[in-house]
């Protein structure tokens, strides 16, 4: 399994699990919890009905009712068990993996990183730095609600980025639309790709 659909299957977990626990849930805030633009929320919400693992009911003041399917119970526990057994090895995966980005960024001369994408492996790029001669200086990330990320400014535009060397993907459900949009904007030199993502940077120019 590849990163994106790993990626697809802890959304759709979050969902599950998001909707389990409340199921007057607005799509508002269901993309609060999942740190994802709205327009992605409903797009999972709605994987979600069309796979029948969720079933939607009217609910007064033009408000819906979201309740788990029993193929959604079923599914929640699949992903559940298949995000505990993979989670080590994705965690040491990734560790190991910014390790090397930042020995890159040494070698680049960089000092001051920008993390591209808010994620977990964002959150363990943030967490190796300290082991690094690398500052994280903050996190861009148009499709966010959120304004801080583990104690980083996030930033929603590449105008407004306070001062840095280079980037550090970090996006794990669309990494290369988003080293290609990068590239396109300060230049494939300026950006250091994570082995773990296994993207294909000849492929993506």
């Amino acid at each position: 399994m590849d990163v994106k659909e790993t990626k697809q299957e802890q959304m759709t977990l979050e969902v599950l699990d998001a909707v389990g626990r409340k199921s007057d849930i607005s799509q508002r805030h269901l993309a609060q919890e999942l740190g994802v633009a709205l327009g992605l929320a409903n797009s999972y919400l709605k994987r979600c009905v069309r796979k029948g693992l969720i079933k939607i009911s009217d609910a007064p003041a033009n408000r819906y009712l979201y309740y788990l399917t029993p193929k959604g119970f079923s599914e929640k526990s699949r992903l559940t068990a298949r995000y505990l057994r993979n989670s080590f090895s994705f965690y040491r995966e990734a560790g190991d993996s910014c390790l090397q980005a930042y020995s890159q960024c040494k070698e680049n001369g960089w000092k001051k990183i920008i993390l591209c994408g808010i994620s977990d492996l964002a959150e363990i790029a943030i967490l190796r730095s300290y082991d690094a001669d690398v500052n994280v200086v903050g996190v861009y990330e148009p499709h966010t609600e959120h304004q801080r990320f583990i104690n980083n400014d996030v930033f929603r535009d590449l105008d407004n980025l306070p001062e840095h060397d280079g980037f550090l993907i970090t996006d794990l459900n669309a990494a290369k639309v988003s080293y290609e949009y990068l590239a396109s904007k300060v230049g494939a030199e300026k950006i250091i790709v994570p082995g773990v993502l296994r993207l294909d940077l000849q492929e993506a120019q």
